[in-house]
């Protein structure tokens, strides 16, 4: 894979700017803000999701359908994501049409107007999604768990909201929303395709004159550890799911690649992870099995997730603590070490490959870190990491008694 170099650059009014020229006909534009459920009040639980939503519904000079036909209508693709701590906004089409992509994402970001009649209809959208979420126990103890990790946080809140929030929702907590959050300082662009930058910043500079450059924001309160939970409930269908895991280091702390690479040894994508070897293949207790590391701004968490027949869920959870107490017991062999090091690289090779999830990830960095780091960087970082590291984030994190699980067994 060549070594692509971003560059990043701050417009006029203080955005900021992340570009990758790539030879590509498809170019990849994404607004990212600071705008996340964390973000949100009690009160406004599932806001920022409604939002995104409803930016689609309507500018001052677009209807709906003129929104969502601007970019379909070349063939490109429209779409957007609320997180915990953003909000993206983002298209993909081809590289002749990207002044109607920067028109158009700019357009709904600063011009929206929120018609009461969309609104409503959307929370009838947004009402059946929470439904279809609900009846997917798969999907559903993942919130859950979050809710229990971070109990009394914004960040256990589910993004989707609760039914009596959404429905609380008026067009008034919308336009203050992104007025509190929606200005050039508070915004990333990121792009990645075959467009001169010259032309890129004078067709954003131009775009964006319009949209605030900053505002009064409550900032999110840090998080405080809360104990452990252990919790068994009858909600799942046909088959039983179950999620373990722990707090982690937030994507501040220099200890997040090591443990990126601990997790991708213990339970990444790979058929010969640990846990995949030994669950899955060696003993045939689980479909799948995976292990996962999320990143916030103060804090972080790990999880490993799989779902198995109801009779193998005790099976399954011996298993995973005896690959856990061996890594924290024993440290990687040297070629141990080599191999994880040379598979972690694959997977970042791998998952910059693609340049719409290439788009997303700068985007991302630059919200989070302020800057991006370059692929020689990231395999400094992969390199200088020892076995005695691993093994000291595997003791500090992944003590028995600081995990916490969550089982959704088979109801009767």
């Amino acid at each position: 894979m060549k070594a692509y170099q971003p560059q990043c650059e701050v417009l006029s009014n203080g955005t900021r700017l992340v570009y990758l020229k790539v030879p590509s006909q498809v170019a990849h534009l994404g607004f990212f803000f600071a705008a996340g459920s964390r973000h949100e009040s009690e009160r406004q639980i599932g806001l920022a999701h409604f939002l995104e939503h409803c930016l689609f519904k309507g500018t001052q000079k677009r209807k709906a359908l003129h929104i969502l036909s601007r970019i379909d209508a070349v063939g490109g693709e429209l779409n957007a994501y609320t997180a915990k701590e953003e909000m993206c906004l983002y298209a993909s089409f081809s590289k002749e049409h990207t002044q109607r992509a920067i028109d158009l994402l700019a357009d709904i970001s600063i011009h929206s107007t929120f018609p009461q009649k969309e609104i409503e209809k959307e929370k009838e959208v947004i009402l059946d999604e929470i439904n279809s979420y609900l009846d997917s126990p798969s999907d559903k103890i993942f919130d859950d768990f979050d809710a229990k990790l971070f109990s009394g946080h914004p960040l256990g809140q589910n993004i989707l909201g609760t039914k009596e929030s959404v429905a609380g929702f008026t067009q008034q907590d919308l336009q203050d929303y992104v007025q509190q959050y929606f200005t050039a300082d508070n915004l990333v662009v990121s792009f990645v395709g075959n467009v001169s930058l010259s032309r890129l910043k004078a067709s954003l500079e131009a775009a964006l004159a319009a949209m605030p450059q900053t505002a009064n924001r409550p900032q999110p309160y840090p998080f405080q550890n809360t104990a452990p939970f252990h919790e068994v409930v009858k909600e799942a269908n046909y088959q039983a799911h179950a999620v373990l895991g722990g707090l982690a280091p937030s994507y501040h702390q220099d200890e997040r690649v090591a443990m990126s690479l601990l997790i991708n040894i213990l339970g990444g994508p790979a058929l010969n992870s640990r846990l995949n070897l030994s669950v899955r293949e060696r003993y045939g207790y689980a479909y799948s099995i995976e292990a996962n590391y999320h990143t916030f701004a103060d804090t972080g968490y790990w999880q490993i997730y799989f779902g198995s027949e109801s009779k193998n869920i005790d099976k399954t959870l011996a298993l995973i603590d005896k690959e856990l107490d061996k890594i924290r017991s024993k440290p990687l062999t040297t070629s141990q070490l080599a191999q994880a090091k040379r598979q972690f690289k694959g997977h970042l090779a791998l998952g910059m490959d693609v340049n719409s999830g290439l788009m997303q990830g700068l985007g991302k960095s630059m919200l989070a870190f302020g800057q991006i780091d370059t692929i020689a960087e990231m395999h400094q970082a992969i390199d200088k990491i020892t076995a005695q590291e691993i093994q000291s984030l595997a003791n500090q994190y992944f003590l028995k008694e600081q995990l916490s699980y969550l089982v959704f067994d088979v109801a009767e």
